[in-house]
């Protein structure tokens, strides 16, 4: 069973820039997308193309701006779409489905940079990001095989991005961030990248300035998160360095089909 999780810069954009050929050439099971900046009448001609999946969308009330969906062969038992925190909820940036025994969050997690890049949204991405914990804490307690990928928004260690030291400073390496996905993974989450690939150089956003992807000096902001009962499931990890159209790279696991069962 294969799940992709791709932030890709606008769906209406990257619909041009080869999302189709992907999706036809990978052949996904379930794929996350992130930052789908669109609401459902600007792209009903993108979702008529992608008529082999079933696709649920999770807009923000502001136009043009953030927003996830999630593509699926199978239809979902369910899907929610809210944590129970108006702010946090009306930017649409969580969507937690149920596949029989597997459950999949898609999640687009806030960059702290803020307006003036001035790191003033740390705050409000920290409390998104533990209330998201914190919904989750239940359905881990309980054993079920749940899946978080996305855009994260934080290198979680320095061997995630090419240049700890000059970005120290920077939202996405800063200790609180860093400090939030540790807490994840010290509550038994797995990073599945890093349980396959303890190595340098793996990342999946570049900047498009100054040849940063050509030269590799990048950040791996996109993980693939499983609970401790998904792992015995989880067969491979995948960053796709390769497929361009968006400043971020696919990342994704394969899964034991048995995982719904």
């Amino acid at each position: 069973m294969r799940v992709r999780s791709w932030n890709v810069n606008g769906l209406r954009a990257a619909m041009k820039k080869g999302l189709p050929e992907w999706l036809s050439r990978t052949r996904p099971d379930i794929v996350g997308l992130q930052e789908v900046r669109a609401q459902p009448d600007q792209i009903a001609d993108e979702l008529a193309a992608l008529e082999r999946f079933v696709v649920h969308l999770s807009c923000a009330e502001r136009k043009g701006y953030s927003g996830t969906a999630l593509l699926s062969t199978r239809a979902p038992d369910e899907v929610r779409t809210a944590l129970g925190v108006r702010e946090l909820d009306v930017e649409g940036r969580v969507q937690i489905a149920r596949f029989g025994r597997l459950v999949v969050v898609n999640t687009y997690v806030p960059n702290g940079n803020g307006k003036e890049r001035d790191n003033s949204r740390v705050p409000f991405k920290l409390a998104f990001q533990q209330r998201l914990f914190d919904e989750l804490a239940p359905l881990v307690r309980a054993g079920e095989r749940v899946l978080v990928m996305g855009d994260v928004n934080t290198a979680p260690q320095a061997i995630d991005l090419a240049r700890p030291k000059e970005n120290a400073k920077t939202s996405g390496f800063l200790p609180e961030e860093r400090d939030e996905v540790a807490r994840w993974l010290a509550a038994g989450w797995v990073d599945t990248f890093r349980a396959f690939e303890p190595g340098p150089g793996h990342y999946s956003w570049w900047s498009q300035r100054g040849g940063a992807r050509e030269r590799n000096v990048g950040w791996r902001l996109d993980l693939a998160l499983a609970s401790p009962a998904l792992m015995p499931f989880v067969r491979s990890a995948v960053i796709e360095y390769q497929v361009r159209g968006s400043d971020h790279a696919p990342v994704g696991v394969e899964l034991d089909d048995a995982v719904l069962g």
